[in-house]
C-alpha cells in the first residue's frame, strides 16, 4: 500500500481491479487540516481517465505489473505487432492503446512493455530516437531572424517541427515523450 508522499507521476495504482497510471498530481497542504492530495489517473486497458482524492491517511494500492523489452515488428490498421526478446512469443495491442507513441514506432526498435495479470497493456519507447526526414520543405534564404522552424516529415509518416537547417534525407533525433525535435543524429 502505498501512502500520499509515495503516490507519484509515473506510479502504477490499481483500482477496482484495474492498472491506473498517475499522469498528474496535486499536493495541497492546510494550514490544520490534513494534507489532500489531487491525483489525475489514466486506465492503462481502456484509456479512461479518472481523477481521485486521497486525503489524510488514505492509502492506495500499488498494481502488480512487470516490464519486459519486446521488438516492434509491424502494424495494420487496428494493432501493432510485438515479439517478446526473452520467449520469443508474438503479441498484439491495439493502435488506440498505445496512441501518441505509434507515430514514432518503426520496425526492430526494442520497447518497454508492462504488463498487468501477465497481459501486455502498454508501451514505452526509448526516449530518444534517430529518424530520417523524408520529405522537407527548403529553407527561405533571409527568413532567419529570430528561432525559425519548418515542419518536415519522418520515416513513420509523423511531422515533427525543425530548425531550418535540417534538409531531407538528414537523420535527426526526436524526443519520443514530446514529438519534439531534439538534434541531429
Amino acid at each position: 500500500m502505498l501512502s500520499l508522499n509515495e503516490i507519484k507521476t509515473g506510479k502504477v495504482l490499481e483500482i477496482n481491479g484495474e492498472p491506473f497510471i498517475v499522469i498528474k498530481t496535486d499536493h495541497h497542504k492546510m494550514g490544520r487540516g490534513g494534507a489532500v492530495l489531487k491525483v489525475k489517473l489514466k486506465n492503462l486497458i481502456n484509456g479512461n481517465v479518472l481523477e481521485k482524492t486521497y486525503q489524510g491517511n488514505d492509502k492506495a494500492e500499488e498494481a502488480s505489473t512487470a516490464t519486459k523489452k519486446a521488438n516492434f515488428l509491424y502494424k495494420d490498421q487496428e494493432n501493432a505487432y510485438f515479439m517478446d526478446n526473452t520467449n520469443f512469443e508474438q503479441f498484439s495491442l491495439l493502435i488506440e492503446d498505445i496512441e501518441d507513441q505509434e507515430k514514432f514506432l518503426k520496425e526492430e526498435t526494442t520497447v518497454d512493455v508492462l504488463y498487468f495479470n501477465e497481459n501486455p497493456v502498454s508501451i514505452s519507447l526509448p526516449v530518444k530516437m534517430d529518424f530520417k526526414v523524408v520529405s522537407a520543405p527548403p529553407g527561405v534564404k533571409g527568413n532567419s531572424t529570430g528561432n525559425v522552424s519548418k515542419q518536415v516529415e519522418i520515416e513513420t509518416g509523423a511531422i515533427i517541427t525543425v530548425p531550418l537547417f535540417i534538409n531531407e534525407g538528414d537523420m535527426i533525433k526526436v524526443n519520443t515523450e514530446t514529438g519534439e525535435y531534439a538534434e541531429r543524429a
